[in-house]
């Protein structure tokens, strides 16, 4: 079929289900902290002080200590790699390889990127990072109708994401899709605005991010997952100067197609924080978040989801690094205006959507704190069945 996904709820045919294989580690350095600075334990981070710099103030030394580092404090051996249990990345493996399988059963045809071949780095002028796999997919790529748009990456060891797409993407080309490519950052230290998580204790205030002769001051960042789509309405989180310049090109590039509306609701990903059900009804994380909605959303009706419990989680050791909040399983997705995939170990959200007359389809993903996702951020919706550009707020 081809390429066709305005909204979050019209009948989903055709969808990319990530891949976990050889997800071993996340590499810990300046724009994974800042993605997730809310949860990341501050013994844990390694920008800026958590490794020796030389004597004169350079970077960080060599492995020997001899003096800094080539690559500017910025490859691999200066930042920290977080390994993860075997046990966690082979029940992540078998919870993904679950999911393909309920939703192929739905009559949904499922498509998967590349997987990993085996750890690698990536390396650009500018830095180097150890590679992920292409699990969060929602996060680099975003679906506006019939059109592909891949977004500037906010964390370095996903930079070259999207190629592992490159298959899916292509056959949606020769389809018909448009496939367009936003400006690519170079992620120095100077690109990143620091302003929203030094504004929190947790985040040691950077005064002096390390240079590079690739600086170019603030560039353009931001996810997919930052955007609720609404047929001619996208609501776009924005709470950095990276999201702002990224939202400008998006109102040039969409002008005449979809309205674009800045929204500030959190510090980034808005879909354990928002989701549109169906038109006219939204799940929504608290009343407050909602009070900052766009007026029209205000209007509509909203599902306000009762508190997770701690014991819907697994107990981890302390080593274990945990990268979301106990609202993760609000990234719920939907399969058609009136079915909702819900993750089983969250059994209050399944019953308040069954007491709104939903039918609730259960899924098993146990280590979604760890690997920075759920369901609604390992898929990327490419076909739902009607969708179009529909005027739902104003019309």
């Amino acid at each position: 079929m081809k390429l066709n996904s305005f909204d979050e709820w019209s009948p989903l045919r055709e969808v990319v289900l990530g891949s976990a294989v050889n997800y071993t580690s996340h590499e810990v350095e300046l724009s994974f902290e800042l993605f997730f600075h809310d949860h990341m334990p501050f013994d844990q981070m390694y920008y800026p002080r958590h490794v020796p710099r030389d004597d004169a103030g350079q970077g960080p030394r060599d492995d020997a200590g001899q003096g800094p580092r080539d690559d500017g404090g910025q490859g691999p051996g200066a930042s920290g790699a977080s390994k993860i249990k075997q046990q966690y990345v082979d029940e992540l493996n078998e919870d993904v390889e679950g999911i393909a399988e309920l939703l192929a059963s739905m009559s949904i045809v499922v498509h998967r990127p590349l997987p990993l071949a085996d750890p690698c780095t990536v390396r650009t002028p500018a830095w180097s990072a150890a590679v992920v796999p292409p699990l969060n997919l929602r996060d680099n790529t975003l679906i506006i109708g019939d059109e592909i748009i891949e977004t500037p990456p906010l964390i370095r060891a996903r930079y070259f994401e999207t190629q592992f797409l490159t298959p899916v993407f292509a056959e949606y080309f020769r389809r018909g899709a448009r496939w367009t490519v936003m400006p690519r950052p170079m992620m120095t230290d100077m690109s990143f605005d620091l302003s929203y998580a030094t504004r929190e204790p947790v985040v040691e205030p950077i005064a002096d991010p390390w240079p590079s002769p690739y600086d170019t001051g603030h560039e353009m960042m931001f996810d997919g997952a930052q955007c609720l789509r609404l047929g001619r309405d996208l609501i776009a989180n924005v709470a950095t100067a990276n999201h702002a310049l990224a939202c400008d090109w998006l109102e040039r590039h969409l002008e005449g197609r979809v309205r674009v509306h800045r929204v500030g609701l959190v510090d980034s990903h808005i879909d354990s924080a928002v989701l549109a059900l169906r038109p006219g009804l939204l799940l929504v994380r608290s009343p407050d978040l909602a009070g900052k909605l766009p007026e029209p959303l205000r209007r509509w009706d909203m599902i306000f989801p009762p508190e997770p419990d701690e014991n819907n989680f697994p107990a981890y050791d302390a080593d274990d690094l945990v990268l979301t909040t106990r609202y993760i399983d609000l990234n719920v997705l939907s399969i058609d205006p009136e079915t909702v995939m819900v993750n089983s170990a969250c059994p209050e959200l399944m019953r308040t959507l069954e007491k709104h007359r939903f039918t609730v389809v259960p899924f098993r993903h146990r280590h979604r704190r760890l690997f920075g996702g759920g369901l609604h951020c390992f898929t990327l919706d490419t076909v739902r069945e009607g969708s179009g550009p529909e005027d739902y707020l104003y019309g």
